[in-house]
């Protein structure tokens, strides 16, 4: 009787031994499908974010543009010096004021052509302006009115019509004085100037809802 039940228990032991192995295999092989699929995604993300930064090196080909690396932003190649307090484009200080005019003009053109070639992705565009530190008291709000200024500029006076793939955002980063970290120099008037940001938006979103 007693070998009957020890060869039972045996039995028994063995079947749940054998049951937990193939538990244990399904999750193992369940782990690895999903490590897969999650690298699989990685990959497709980090190709498709090489595609756009390449994508984004065709603004440092046009004359309006220059990308600075230390900073990773791009920087509009038309000096905007103002008088100070004023924001209105038609106040800029400038040898020539049309022709400065015309290359802000000149410039909008080429975002909205970078946009219209690209229109498989998807970007927010900050358009940010900066001031230069004096004692004005409201800086931050003049930078920001600079910025508007250009996109009005663009869109209202002159007719540019940026792409459907493209959030505008309109910023200003003030005069440093709360140092928000933004790119500045050390030569004040030199930042009086507008910065360009082009974010794959697209990348951001396909990030989050793989999370």
């Amino acid at each position: 009787m007693a070998q009957k039940k020890e060869s039972f228990f045996w039995t028994s032991y063995s079947d749940l031994m054998t049951s937990l192995f193939f538990v244990m295999l399904v999750l193992f092989i369940l782990v690895i499908v999903l490590l897969h699929k999650r690298m699989e995604a990685t990959e497709a993300q980090l190709q498709a974010i090489k595609e756009i930064a390449t994508s984004t090196e065709d603004l440092t080909k046009s004359d309006y543009f220059i990308y600075r690396p230390d900073y990773k932003k791009y920087v509009l190649n038309v000096q905007g010096k103002y008088p100070k307090g004023k924001a209105d484009l038609n106040d800029i200080i400038a040898p020539d004021k049309e022709e400065q005019l015309s290359n802000l003009e000149n410039a909008g053109k080429e975002i909205q052509k970078f946009l219209s070639n690209h229109s498989q992705n998807q970007y927010v565009l900050i358009v940010e302006g900066q001031a230069s530190r004096d004692p004005y008291l409201y800086n931050y709000e003049l930078s920001y009115q600079r910025a508007l200024a250009l996109m009005r500029f663009w869109v209202e006076q002159k007719g540019i019509s940026f792409e459907n793939n493209c959030e505008i955002l309109i910023s200003g980063s003030g005069d440093g004085k709360l140092d928000t970290h933004s790119m500045r120099e050390s030569i004040e008037t030199e930042n009086q100037r507008f910065l360009i940001h082009i974010l794959p938006k697209n990348i951001f979103e396909s990030t989050n809802e793989n999370k």
